[in-house]
């Protein structure tokens, strides 16, 4: 038992710092060529039969702050989930584009500029993929960084309560 909990939370940690580190670098690669990603999301709005010249840069702005934020809620304890699921959510949602671009908009092989200049790929059914496949890290953070921090808790309150109510004696 002791072994499996050692794993799960090696996986845990793994794919926590995993998920952070990939958001803080596709945001900070956005920002390094954040014009360049502004006209990529001007042809992506365009394409949705949003006003690009109004929502290019306030989709930008909330993009890469999102992709920041999320980076952060993974890395402070106190809000590792709210960071699994922020994550979900960001994949889940640019996933659903990819998909809504080819299949319902019919649109063509665009540079989406999703990791910024540091992978070139277009908006498609790959990307679609890749941002599903990484839902498997985000969702064991989700699943197992509670258990992995109730079994330490757990044993910190069993000593907490041993020592206030006398039964804990030092020999």
């Amino acid at each position: 038992m002791i072994q499996r909990t050692k794993t799960l939370s090696w996986f845990v940690s793994i794919s926590r710092y995993g998920l952070a580190v990939l958001f803080l670098v596709t945001a900070l690669a956005k920002l390094a060529i954040v014009n360049t990603f502004v006209k990529n999301m001007g042809e992506l709005l365009s394409a949705s039969g949003f006003n690009y010249e109004r929502w290019s840069w306030p989709a930008t702005i909330v993009v890469i702050v999102a992709e920041i934020v999320t980076s952060l809620f993974l890395i402070v304890p106190r809000t590792v989930r709210l960071g699994a699921f922020c994550a979900a959510v960001l994949l889940i949602g640019f996933a659903g584009y990819a998909l809504y671009y080819v299949y319902g908009l019919h649109g063509e092989p665009l540079e989406c500029g999703c990791f910024g200049g540091i992978i070139a790929s277009q908006l498609g059914v790959k990307t679609a993929l890749r941002n599903l496949a990484l839902l498997v890290p985000a969702l064991i953070v989700w699943f197992g960084y509670r258990r992995t921090r109730m079994v330490s808790r757990g044993f910190a309150s069993k000593v907490r309560l041993a020592r206030g109510s006398g039964q804990y004696r030092e020999r």
